[in-house]
């Protein structure tokens, strides 16, 4: 396993692990990049704001957007050294502010700006009138010092080699091929950014960036969304600034301790849960669903993937095999809203069918981002993936893993492991700090999903238990994160809380509408 830290590194951690003592950067006095103003402006120009189309669900959005900076330093240790300018973007309270609700999209490598940029966020009416919405894009993400990794794409060909292979079968010139792959994968993006640059790439900087946000905004605590990987970042911050911590909300956690191969592996066994619960939607009276059970759904699926080996499907003049076909698959069911027309797709292709229905729906889910932008979230999620946690260098290590993966799920198999092997050869960065209870934080509300298929629910349940001041809201359903969402009851639970402190219940529910 790579002892990953200097000597810096360690005694930070260690300090932060000490209940009520927040990180060694500020302990006894304010951080010297406390105390700036951020100059706001509008995010578009005054012809942009002319024209922009107005938007569905408040046609004014994208003109009330203000943006600004806010100056961090690359190495907390050395506030002296190299500094970064965050990209922050806000939308206004919209009645009477009662402060500002910080709000991290996950990923790690999405762009909060351009998440404010791309339409209103689906908030209820208090919340937008109380709070000013602001967002961030991380350091290392989008305007805030984004890269990309040049070879990012270096390693789809190998990963396709062996994606249908026994992970215990891969060896020779495979193995070797992974290897090297993800070897070289690794060293570009040291060449691109610099070792310094990625051994300050984990959550604990974010979290330590978070803090010099919260004062700019001139907010004593932190009130704060954070989705999937943001759930991370908003459990450290309650453990390193539980004295600044307001509301707290956790939306999909992440684990905080597991090394890359534990981590890939459950949440592999994850996205089973979340077939699964599919599945069960499908023969719950589901209109044509194509499966006969719910152990019988692998093979039946099974079978079409055999039709489209014979004759790949054709989208838009692109061919779509077997293994996009299952990575589409895979990527609709992070919305629980997509499940009727998965069924539709599936059973039409069950019956050899491949009509208008089968192209238009597989067009939408194919629809990405630009090769740009997908290739800098990519290389952020690889930086702060292998940054947060201990990794094994050695490769064996993630094939026994993809081993585990692939007996977890057959359907989808050891892929979310392999493709984490370049951790093997990252250089040493921070450890992300154990032991995380946040003995002296305000309530926190951790919400988890059933079925989802990205952050299992059993990682929303061991949060909840390990914070010491969290209550759990689980959401009966489906779908990657669950506020926010169309889903009254999550939504009602959640704004009590971050309007008023309000609670729910212990081991409180919230039933799926599907």
């Amino acid at each position: 396993m790579r002892g990953k830290g200097r000597a810096l590194g360690a005694l930070l951690t260690a300090l932060i692990c000490v209940p009520g003592v927040v990180s060694a950067d500020v302990e006894g006095g304010p951080h010297p990049f406390h105390g700036q103003e951020i100059d706001w402006r509008p995010c578009l120009s005054p012809q942009e704001r002319a024209e922009a189309v107005p938007t569905e669900g408040d046609p004014d959005w994208l003109r009330r957007l203000e943006c600004g900076t806010v100056t961090v330093p690359l190495d907390h240790g050395d506030p002296q050294g190299r500094t970064l300018d965050l990209a922050v973007i806000r939308h206004p309270a919209q009645g009477v502010r009662q402060g500002s609700l910080v709000i991290d999209f996950g990923g790690p490598g999405v762009s909060g700006t351009d998440t404010f940029l791309s339409g209103p966020l689906p908030l209820g009416r208090g919340v937008r009138a109380g709070f000013d919405l602001v967002s961030f894009d991380p350091r290392g993400v989008g305007a805030s010092g984004g890269f990309v990794c040049p070879l990012w794409r270096y390693m789809e060909r190998p990963l396709e080699w062996v994606r249908d292979t026994d992970p215990q079968d891969v060896a020779g010139d495979r193995l070797e091929a992974l290897e090297k792959t993800a070897r070289a994968l690794a060293q570009s993006c040291v060449e691109e950014v610099g070792e310094d640059f990625l051994a300050n790439m984990g959550t604990v900087n974010v979290v330590r960036d978070l803090d010099i946000l919260r004062d700019a905004l001139g907010d004593e605590r932190l009130d704060y969304l954070g989705y999937s990987y943001g759930t991370s970042i908003g459990a450290l911050y309650a453990q390193m600034y539980p004295e600044r911590t307001g509301a707290l909300v956790l939306d999909g956690a992440v684990p905080l301790e597991d090394d890359v191969v534990t981590r890939a592996v459950e949440q592999t066994g994850g996205l089973q849960t979340s077939w699964e619960a599919f599945v069960v939607h499908c023969l719950d009276g589901a209109p044509e669903c194509p499966f006969t059970g719910i152990e019988e759904a692998t093979e039946e699926v099974e079978k079409i993937l055999v039709d489209i080996d014979a004759e790949p499907l054709r989208v838009n003049e692109e061919t779509v095999d077997r293994h996009e076909f299952l990575d589409l698959l895979r990527g609709s069911l992070h919305t629980e809203q997509l499940w009727p027309n998965n069924v539709l797709l599936l059973a039409r292709l069950a019956e050899g069918e491949r009509d208008d229905f089968v192209h238009d729906y597989l067009a939408a889910l194919k629809r990405t981002r630009p090769e740009e932008v997908l290739g800098a979230e990519r290389s952020a999620h690889l930086a702060v993936r292998c940054a947060d946690h201990i990794d094994p260098t050695d490769p064996s290590a993630y094939q026994e893993g993809a081993r585990r993966a692939s007996q977890a799920s057959p359907l989808f198999g050891g892929h979310e492991v392999w493709r984490m092997l370049p951790c093997a050869f990252w250089p040493d960065t921070e450890v992300m700090p154990t032991g995380i209870t946040a003995p002296t934080a305000p309530p926190i509300l951790v919400i988890g999903t059933l079925g989802d298929p990205a952050t299992p629910y059993a990682w929303a349940r061991e949060l909840s238990e390990q914070l010491t001041s969290a209550t759990l809201l689980t959401y009966e359903g489906g779908g990657h994160t669950a506020y926010a969402q169309g889903r009254p009851c999550v939504d009602e639970v959640v704004d009590a809380y971050l309007l008023s402190g309000v609670l729910p219940a212990p081991d409180a529910t919230c039933r799926s509408r599907l």
